[in-house]
């Protein structure tokens, strides 16, 4: 059988080759249905809208674990090495790395072909929450570096962590570690889909959200630290400003409504000596951010393939430390 670091490392390898399983039915869209219906049976049973958000979080996470595990666990009671290759698949599928460099780089190819700036626009609005009408070409490369920043945490390295922190617990329950690091992972990305839907500050989500946005903030805590410290190196492997990355990360880390978001916001936008953040439009309303970084020079569109490269190193990075700590600690327990 492979090292449980070998499988870790296809699952990672599988979605930097092929991206979203579009072929097969994505587990976070089946996360998403659950949410929906999830929602609509526990606000009829509950008039409290905080204690129905508590019920429909508590059902969604419960769900995702139980039929996550359930299904590794049947698979390997009849094939360990069908039980790994599924779990393997079901790790690949929490990550995103792919699918943020596909989605950036249609932004850059529509900046740096002729013509308008629709298409831009177009194509960043597929993954900000933003208004990208109005946006001009500098928004619009501002807007996307943001973004994959931001969703470096998301979409990579907080799945990774997960799994990884998930795995430690194979000795002492007597399961295959990577069937708990596949549980663990999914877990993780129960917990971010449920605040991609109900974690809005409005009159909708405001008590019925409140436990999907603070359990979502608490979960991404130590990931969007650690990822925004390991950019700065990542930044000196690559020729960029380390020294102004660890600058700004110092400064502006807490430069965000969220508690996480502006860790390797900050880090990105020191390495690369733009500004990020200030005035956003989102559905029709004038949103202030606090300024992260320092406009040292305008930004262009090889931001966004420096982003990537940064994302993608920075990445590579965490799991290897990750991993060398999960041996440390191996080896001592």
């Amino acid at each position: 059988m492979l090292l449980f670091e070998t499988q870790l490392c296809i699952a990672v390898l599988l979605d930097l080759l092929l991206g979203d399983p579009r072929l097969l039915p994505h587990p976070v869209r089946l996360i998403g249905f659950v949410c929906v219906w999830s929602e609509c049976f526990f606000r009829k049973i509950f008039s409290s809208e905080g204690i129905a958000g508590l019920a429909s979080f508590s059902f969604v996470l419960s769900s995702s674990i139980g039929l996550t595990a359930g299904i590794l666990v049947s698979l390997h009671q009849f094939s360990t090495l069908l039980a790994q290759i599924a779990a393997i698949i079901l790790l690949y599928t929490c990550l995103a790395a792919r699918g943020l460099i596909d989605h950036s780089r249609a932004v850059y190819q529509a900046l740096t072909a002729a013509g308008t700036l629709d298409t831009a626009r177009l194509a960043v609005a597929r993954i900000v929450g933003r208004d990208t009408a109005q946006l001009d070409r500098s928004g619009i490369i501002r807007a996307c570096v943001e973004t994959v920043a931001e969703n470096m945490v998301d979409g990579v390295t907080a799945p990774l962590f997960y799994a990884v922190l998930f795995s430690l617990a194979a000795p002492v329950i007597g399961m295959d570690p990577l069937i708990l690091a596949a549980i663990g992972a999914m877990a993780y990305k129960a917990v971010n889909t449920m605040d991609s839907m109900f974690g809005y500050k409005n009159e909708t989500y405001l008590l019925f959200g409140r436990t999907a946005a603070i359990v979502d903030d608490l979960v991404n805590w130590l990931p969007a630290r650690l990822s925004g410290l390991l950019l700065i190196p990542a930044a000196c492997l690559l020729g960029l400003d380390w020294k102004n990355a660890f600058i700004i990360f110092r400064r502006d880390r807490l430069a965000h409504a969220s508690p996480n978001a502006a860790h390797p916001e900050s880090a990105v936008a020191g390495a690369l000596g733009i500004e990020l953040g200030g005035t956003s439009i989102y559905f029709g309303n004038k949103m202030i951010k606090p300024v992260i970084g320092d406009d040292h020079r305008e930004v262009d569109n090889q931001d966004i393939l420096r982003t990537n490269h940064l994302m993608l190193l920075g990445s590579f990075l965490f799991l290897t430390a990750l991993l060398v700590i999960r041996f440390f600690i191996i080896q001592v327990f």
